[in-house]
């Protein structure tokens, strides 16, 4: 299983996923857009990692890559990968699928519990999600689910914070793959976003306990392997 990572500015990468795909022998070659990198070929890999990122998905005039990045990612899922995508990526992913991405009511930085959807609690992942409800975000705008995919998970903040389309096809508006080291850096590039707002924690509530990234990234791993199981 081949993984490409869609990577778009230098601190947002696939944080504790890495140590996942190590562990499952699973090549891992990333796209930084940001360095002007060129479009990975369809048949290069096997599933799609679409990352966060501080800009927003219309942003084409500003980053022209983007367009490329949606007709990818089309391609990818018509295609029958493997496609992830997480903050940006998920919002990326709900637009390709007619899922329209406005700005949310509020800004939602910091450590906040998820709750299912009546109806998703079948579905395997989102069942690790109520077993890790308290995850880790950082947005200012969010998705409408699309036509044709199931709406696993919302926060008191956000509606949309979670869909699936079909099993090869996952968006998460939040974050479990953060690391502390990946969180400090969020910090550190994007303090502005820091405002004090209703759903806007401090620098020293979101890196202040250790333990929560570890919840975080086992809830990955015990993503990544309901996604991969079998593939």
């Amino acid at each position: 299983m081949r993984i490409q990572s869609l990577q778009h500015v230098p601190f947002e990468d696939i944080g504790s996923m890495a140590q996942d795909f190590d562990a499952r022998s699973y090549p891992v070659f990333t796209t930084h857009w940001y360095r002007g990198d060129p479009v990975p070929a369809l048949d290069s890999f096997d599933a799609l990692i679409v990352m966060g990122g501080p800009m927003g998905i219309y942003d084409e005039a500003i980053h022209p890559w983007l367009a490329e990045e949606k007709k990818l990612i089309r391609e990818a899922i018509q295609a029958g990968k493997v496609v992830l995508g997480i903050c940006l990526g998920a919002q990326l992913i709900a637009d390709v699928l007619g899922g329209p991405v406005t700005r949310n009511p509020h800004k939602e930085i910091g450590w906040f519990p998820l709750s299912l959807v009546p109806g998703a609690e079948q579905n395997p992942v989102a069942l690790v999600l109520e077993r890790y409800p308290e995850v880790f975000h950082w947005h200012g705008d969010t998705f409408a689910i699309p036509p044709g995919a199931q709406w696993l998970a919302r926060s008191q903040a956000c509606a949309h914070q979670a869909f699936c389309y079909g099993d090869k096809v996952w968006g998460f508006q939040f974050h479990l793959e953060t690391t502390l080291a990946s969180a400090s850096a969020l910090v550190e590039n994007c303090a502005d976003d820091l405002d004090g707002s209703t759903y806007s924690q401090d620098a020293a509530s979101l890196l202040g306990n250790t333990e929560r990234f570890e919840r975080i990234n086992q809830a990955m791993s015990e993503v990544i392997n309901i996604i991969f199981a079998g593939r």
